[in-house]
């Protein structure tokens, strides 16, 4: 049967609940009962065919399904040709909202979310625009409630601290519940703050601390120095060393030339080079590289896969420092090493603006399928031989003599 029973009228109910509306009227004060919950009956055809059935249907309604006093059901008596006169329910009103909370069993959430909103609106007030559009996460968080309050109250008491989250010293909160919070304490905080307080270019959970004015944990660039002659570390040649990005921007040990490599191995066989150092990519994004204006007036030369990422990452870079030059990522090295081609699982289709004419092409031929599905070189299959006869034809570039002239 499609008629409304006892079943589908709670459902109508519990809808109200499940989307907040119940829950929301007690921020805004908004006053719904009596609720009239609708009603479809049967029709005349069913009242002739199904009579019993009817009969059944209207006995059901008539009696005790809801707690007591909860509702009241309207009846209209409606004259059948053939049944005579009938009275059949038209509709079912909810009387309070306590009768609502009983039958849906939703009382204690009722009140724990109305301390919610009480205290919010004691303390915090500019929050409650957050507690009416998202009333069913507040509830969700009533037990964390009072320490995410106790955050948004110390932020706003100490806007932008310039300290690290570890520091903020507020009774019961620790900086992994911070971290487990940054999402809804993200747009609390937004509420609260005055917009100065806020950085609104940091965006993401991972830049909860640099939006609100803490301290971020230090990015970190590892490097080898290439050039023995150039003393990093007094007393020891060419060392493996990492340095905050901060520290790197700062260097100063007549750096000429740089190479960045994206795999560990290439990075610690990087075989020496006169006044130059190598960079290990993996780890950290360019914005930290970025921020050292002295790499603007020297070569680099990024080495990376022969593949679609290998010259999106080459593009990315780019966008920071744009006389990038690709090393050992063109067709002559790719055609050398035929026996040890690989297969990339998930190849790029975008286009990219910042490659040279050989590398456009050679990306779209990736990008296409057009010399092998899926092909790709990974650069620690390169040989060692083929990198330093690449090192070799730069130190000519240069003006250098011939053999070895670029090495040390």
């Amino acid at each position: 049967m499609s008629w409304t029973g006892p079943k589908e009228l709670k459902a109508q109910l519990a809808r109200l609940w499940e989307r907040g509306e119940l829950l929301r009227d007690a921020v805004t004060g908004h006053v719904r009962f009596p609720l009239r919950l609708a009603i479809k009956p049967p029709t005349s055809a069913d009242i002739t065919d199904r009579f019993n059935d009817v009969r059944t249907w209207v006995a059901e309604l008539a009696g005790e399904w809801a707690p007591q006093g909860a509702v009241r059901v309207e009846w209209q008596t409606r004259n059948h040709r053939v049944q005579g006169a009938q009275s059949l329910p038209t509709c079912v009103w909810v009387q309070t909202l306590e009768a609502a909370l009983v039958w849906l069993g939703k009382r204690k959430d009722w009140e724990r979310f109305s301390a919610q909103v009480a205290d919010t609106r004691q303390s915090h007030p500019a929050l409650l625009p957050w507690v009416t559009k998202q009333p069913l996460q507040a509830l969700a968080l009533h037990a964390e409630w009072p320490r995410l309050l106790a955050v948004v109250a110390w932020l706003v008491a100490h806007p932008r601290p310039g300290i690290y989250l570890r520091q903020m010293d507020v009774p019961g909160v620790h900086s992994k519940f911070i971290e487990a919070h940054r999402g809804v304490l993200t747009e609390l905080l937004d509420l609260a703050l005055p917009l100065d307080a806020v950085n609104p270019h940091k965006t993401g959970v991972s830049q909860f601390p640099a939006r609100y004015g803490f301290l971020q944990k230090p990015t970190r660039i590892r490097l080898r120095v290439l050039d023995p002659a150039m003393a990093l570390v007094p007393g020891v040649q060419c060392p493996d060393v990492t340095l905050d990005a901060d520290s790197f921007s700062r260097l100063a040990i007549g750096v000429q030339r740089v190479f960045i490599t994206e795999n560990e191995t290439n990075f610690l066989a990087f075989p020496p080079v006169r006044h130059a150092l190598v960079i290990f990519g993996a780890g950290y994004g360019w914005d930290a590289l970025a921020r050292s204006h002295w790499l603007q007036h020297c070569p680099i030369h990024y080495w990376g896969d022969i593949d679609t990422h290998g010259f999106a990452i080459l593009d990315q870079l780019r966008s920071h420092f744009d006389h990038v030059i690709s090393f050992l990522m063109d067709r002559a090295t790719l055609d050398a090493h035929t026996a040890i081609w690989g297969h990339e699982d998930k190849p790029l289709r975008v286009d990219l603006h910042r490659l040279t004419p050989e590398e456009r092409a050679l990306y779209d031929d990736l990008r296409d399928n057009r010399i092998r599905v899926g092909l790709r070189l990974e650069q620690e299959h390169i040989g060692f031989h083929w990198l330093t006869q690449r090192l070799e034809q730069i130190g000519h570039q240069d003006g250098a003599t011939p053999s070895h002239s670029s090495l040390v």
